[in-house]
């Protein structure tokens, strides 16, 4: 038994010590710019995945399920057999959108939409808060154990580990106001807790194979002897089946799209070929950390626990032998589950929530928008808020039905990400109506097959409603809706809040027309996805250098400067300018102007995410008449090359150079802002523009249109002027 004081002690060395090794690591990113592009390091910080409930909780669901614990590994091992497909795909669309969440990589999908970024935030953060009051309820309760006292003996251990958390949360992942920018020190942490995690599993369990038993074939024979055989059995509850298919479906949507590990194997990707590395390494983790969870489940149930302790037989088991050291190590590895879990999580969260909630709002309220600098506090305050509310779950319902089953309610929340990520991926005709029909319907589903049925379970709603359906109707009982009875809650809701997801996602996809810019940002979207070597930094060339670059500078540093600091919108603005090779220079080209002001974008969308960046350019970025009707006829010149030239084929449009398809989706981007300038040209232009409506399909007749057109204009200003010489003339020879 350790005193409160120790363990307080040891946790804060701990973190102390992982705080040190964070600060040598940005130190020397900082001091030498090196970064730390180690495949293995990428590979290993991707173990955040496995959490306290891993650490603890496989124990305790095979104590009672048998091998089913394995299938939300088997769905995970399947996804990432699929890495190179998928995952790839979104590290490119990461490197090229600066997409900083899944929140964030789904609005950019969708036409930049801010109204499916805010209903995936809400789904996250209804479905990941709990889950984060699981974590602090599983340090709650080991430190507990350890010190064999009771929460009414030391009754702050919560609120100070969640003040721990808070603090260490913002000191790790929070430092910076951009999501996108390496968190070098955070992600070796993550490392050195991985490690620190599969150590004290490993210990425990060769302590309890060779130091309580004599080997594994004493521990077989001493199940077969208790009659324990259901651990070694995949078939051991009613529900087998379904749950097996269940889980292998949750944890392959699972590995992708929860928001830590989207976080960790998209957003913190440095190299695209490290994936290669943690396809072979990550999997070996995973199955050596389940290693041993048969039998420190076989000896905690051979033991005096009993079955409500079966979480905890890896802490339980040391201790009643006296094991001091190795007890104390196992509870740093559970806390290192949780800490590591809590850390991302919550970093994730509160940049989606900042990004798609609190900043729409401001610039919604022209009072509000002194508040645009103070980005990065408002982030800290909403980790503190976070963290305040999953404790303040923990605290009141802790001993409920609620916290017994989060971790698969939250997998379930997070499944409802998966048609329109996957679909994005890989369907063109998924559209932002589509995704987010689909998703609402998906996270209603939700609500009312698992949540409220987890209510009603803790007394918070008429229990009739789970056994006679709503105003008595049957077939809208929550957990066998439409009839659908005889299976596991978890299978039952994942039956049907998938089948929503999906068909409102396809049908919605299918009935809905897009706008043209969709369209035309779908086109580049979709393309970009194929891997393609990255472009070379050179100068653009293209039309003549009329555009005074002072005034862009100007125009754009004002912009960034409302969401960054000012020396850091200087060092941008500079950094552009150099890559672009326009440092210097007076005046700039038509197409440097559009390179550039989608540079800037995508300095702003590592900040305040892409959707964002898209409306504050919109807001704050203005084109003269000239500028615009140069982008305008680039515009049909760049579609007429990709579509109608001899070469221009699907095939030929997914490897064309990245950059070109970027400046194609900027052209397309500022189409509207275009159109709306055009209407107060002359009645021919408004002509034309009507007409480019109705021929969308042959740009490249318009652009020659277009050019007979500026000619006839011209020779129609000639004509009046011979007129008006022949006028003069008349009236001079009428004087003679």
């Amino acid at each position: 038994m350790f005193s409160p004081l120790v363990v307080v002690s040891t946790i804060l060395i701990y973190m102390a010590c992982l705080f040190g090794i964070a600060q040598l690591v940005e130190r020397r990113v900082a001091t030498t710019g090196e970064t730390f592009k180690s495949p293995w390091i990428y590979a290993l910080s991707l173990a955040i995945y496995h959490t306290s409930w891993t650490f603890y909780g496989s124990v305790g669901f095979a104590s009672t399920s048998g091998l089913l614990f394995l299938g939300i590994y088997v769905g995970a091992l399947i996804g990432i057999a699929l890495w190179w497909v998928i995952l790839r795909k979104m590290v490119i669309a990461k490197e090229v959108f600066r997409i900083t969440s899944v929140a964030d990589f789904l609005s950019t999908r969708y036409r930049r939409s801010q109204k499916i970024a805010g209903l995936v935030t809400l789904i996250a953060l209804t479905g990941l808060l709990p889950y984060i009051a699981l974590q602090l309820k599983a340090f709650i309760s080991s430190f507990e154990i350890i010190t064999q006292q009771s929460s009414d003996q030391w009754s702050y251990s919560g609120l100070l580990v969640t003040l721990l958390m808070t603090l260490f949360t913002i000191l790790f992942g929070a430092k910076r106001l951009d999501p996108t920018e390496r968190h070098q020190g955070m992600v070796v942490v993550m490392v050195v807790e991985s490690m620190v995690k599969i150590v004290a599993v490993f210990s425990v369990g060769l302590f309890v194979l060779y130091g309580l038993y004599d080997g594994i074939g004493d521990l077989n024979a001493r199940i077969a002897e208790a009659e324990l055989t259901h651990l070694t059995s995949a078939s051991a509850t009613e529900h087998s089946f379904s749950m097996w298919v269940t889980l292998i479906i949750l944890s392959f949507s699972g590995i992708y799209l929860l928001p830590r590990q989207f976080h960790m194997s998209v957003v913190e990707n440095t190299d695209q070929h490290h994936i290669k590395t943690a396809m072979w390494v990550f999997p070996l983790y995973m199955i050596a950390i389940n290693l041993f969870v048969i039998p420190i489940a076989a000896a905690g149930l051979l033991g005096d626990f009993s079955n409500h302790q079966a979480d905890y037989f890896a802490l339980l088991l040391p201790q009643e032998a006296g094991q001091s050291a190795l007890t104390m190590l196992v509870f740093i590895g559970g806390f290192s589950a949780s800490t590591a879990m809590i850390i991302v999580t919550t970093v994730t969260l509160a940049t989606m929530v900042s990004n798609h909630w609190v900043l729409p709002t401001i610039e919604r309220f022209s009072k509000a928008q002194g508040l645009r600098p103070y980005l990065l506090q408002m982030r800290w305050a909403l980790v503190a808020l976070i963290l305040a509310s999953a404790y303040w779950f923990e605290h009141e319902f802790s001993d409920s039905y609620i916290l017994v089953a989060i971790g698969l309610l939250s997998f379930v929340a997070v499944l409802q990400f998966a048609p329109a990520v996957f679909g994005g991926l890989f369907w063109p005709r998924g559209n932002s109506a589509g995704a987010f029909a689909g998703l609402l319907a998906g996270f209603g589903i939700w609500v009312y097959t698992l949540a409220i049925p987890t209510f009603i379970k803790n007394g918070w709603l008429d229990p009739n409603i789970l056994l006679a359906g709503p105003w008595g109707i049957e077939l809208l009982r929550p957990e066998a809706l439409f009839g659908l009875d005889g299976f596991h809650p978890i299978a039952h809701s994942v039956i049907w809040s998938l089948s929503f997801n999906l068909i409102f996602y396809v049908v919605g996809s299918l009935i809905y027309q897009p706008h043209k810019d969709e369209r035309t940002f779908t086109t580049e979207f979709m393309s970009v996805l194929t891997p393609v070597r990255k472009p070379a930094k050179a100068r653009p060339t293209g039309l003549d250098s009329y555009i005074p670059l002072s005034a862009k500078l100007e125009e754009s540093q004002h912009l960034l400067a409302q969401y960054l600091s000012d020396d850091k919108s200087r060092d941008a603005i500079f950094t552009i300018c150099e890559d672009l090779q326009v440092a210097g220079k007076t005046h700039i080209t038509i197409i440097e102007l559009m390179e550039f002001h989608r540079m800037v974008e995508h300095i702003l969308a590592g900040s305040i995410g892409a959707a964002s960046a898209h409306r504050a350019m919109e807001q704050n970025i203005r084109y003269s008449t000239r500028e615009s009707s140069d982008l305008k006829a680039l515009y049909s010149h760049i579609v007429s090359e990709l579509k109608g030239g001899p070469s221009s084929t699907a095939g030929s449009m997914l490897t064309t150079d990245t950059s070109a398809l970027e400046q194609h989706g900027l052209i397309g981007e500022l189409q509207s802002s275009i159109d709306k300038l055009e209407l107060k040209n002359q009645e021919h232009l408004t002509r034309l523009a009507r007409l480019e409506e109705k021929l969308e399909k042959r740009d490249h007749d318009i652009f020659k249109y277009r050019m007979e057109a500026q000619r006839k204009e011209r020779d129609n200003k000639d004509l009046r002027l011979e007129l008006e010489d022949m006028k003069q003339k008349l009236l001079a020879q009428r004087e003679e």
